[in-house]
């Protein structure tokens, strides 16, 4: 039986957020990034929600993909890292996925399959490093697959590497590379954009954008908050009171006693912490909301727990706290941890349930 911690998902927000995407991107084509178990928000229910209103959905892996297929969704699905054997090349062609290929192996386990008209998408590397075929000879590999009697239908992606740093020289790079790409099989379908490039960069929007972090509410770039970009938070992580006691000034909290009191305080604990997924990380201070009102955080976080000073506020056993969300970003918990959004969100446990509301 829970405890009464949960992860709230509000279906209205993740709708909110993807209208905002379409009135930044309104003639590409979205693939709702739902990789992750859609940033922690549930895939299967995120999808679900989304399917009549996007063009298709991208997922990291094959299991995820087959996951999503075989809850019922008929959408176009994308292997943003393709697959890893010859078997996988065959199931995915069964399935009828979207197929991102960054590396001549996997290019050879389709071409032997001889399975007419996959959708391949040939990913690029424009200065990343990461996952992509060169740039030289991907002349000769489009030509190869052209002429191949399979039919394939091609497009072309990549990855920025800073596109949350408009200055960079490296974007700059990326995006001269991109540029003369486009111009050079102005036939071909692109996916470019991730959610930092929808905000920021509409050049680079072309056919089909990727939009992750941004269609849950969250922010891709560390100097702008989610609200500033005209986005919600989807996710709001909440824990109940479950202990309240006075603690005299002087005497500490915490493993380490590290937060010692000020004053007679009055001390919340919560049922949470980072094996739900708070990081340990963060630091005394950071808010968090209650009644509609915030208190700081006070002590180390442990595994199951953590306390808050709620000297002076109106606060009873079994009150919800707000860990992040609707009241406290997500962005803002992320940063007293040293981290970003994404992980916080991604990184939520098991333990913890999602509760799903159209409101």
């Amino acid at each position: 039986m829970s405890r009464g911690t949960k992860a709230i998902v509000r279906l209205s927000a993740l709708a909110h957020n993807l209208e905002r995407i379409h009135q930044l991107a309104p003639k590409a084509n979205v693939w709702a990034v739902v990789k992750a178990n859609a940033y922690g928000h549930g895939a299967v229910a995120v999808a679900n929600y989304l399917q009549d209103r996007v063009s298709g959905f991208a997922v990291a892996t094959l299991d995820e993909a087959l996951e999503l297929r075989e809850s019922g969704i008929q959408q176009r699905i994308l292997l943003l890292e393709g697959v890893t054997s010859e078997g996988q090349s065959l199931l995915a062609a069964e399935m009828g996925f979207d197929l991102v290929v960054h590396q001549q192996q996997q290019l050879a386990w389709l071409e032997r399959l001889h399975i007419t008209g996959l959708q391949l998408w040939l990913k690029l590397d424009t200065g990343m490093h990461r996952l992509g075929l060169p740039l030289d000879g991907i002349e000769a590999t489009i030509a190869r697959l052209r002429a191949h009697p399979a039919g394939f239908q091609l497009g072309l992606m990549s990855h920025f590497a800073s596109a949350d740093e408009p200055d960079s020289p490296w974007l700059a790079q990326q995006r001269q590379r991109l540029a003369g790409i486009q111009q050079q099989f102005p036939d071909l379908p692109c996916s470019f954009a991730n959610s930092a490039a929808v905000v920021g960069m509409p050049d680079t929007h072309a056919d089909w954008i990727r939009p992750g972090i941004m269609l849950y509410g969250a922010s891709p770039f560390a100097e702008r908050q989610a609200q500033q970009l005209g986005l919600r938070p989807v996710m709001s992580l909440v824990a109940p009171v479950i202990a309240l006691r006075q603690v005299p000034k002087g005497d500490a909290v915490g493993y380490g006693a590290s937060w010692v009191a000020e004053r007679d305080s009055q001390i919340a604990t919560l049922a949470v912490g980072y094996a739900d997924g708070y990081p340990r990380s963060v630091q005394a201070g950071t808010p968090v909301a209650i009644n509609g009102q915030l208190a700081p955080l006070v002590g180390r976080v442990s595994m199951d727990l953590i306390t808050i000073d709620v000297t002076g506020l109106s606060v009873a056993v079994g009150d919800l706290a707000e860990l992040w969300g609707e009241q406290v970003s997500v962005d803002q918990v992320a940063a007293a941890a040293g981290t970003l959004g994404y992980e916080l969100l991604t990184r939520r446990s098991l333990r913890v349930p999602l509760a799903y509301t159209l409101v």
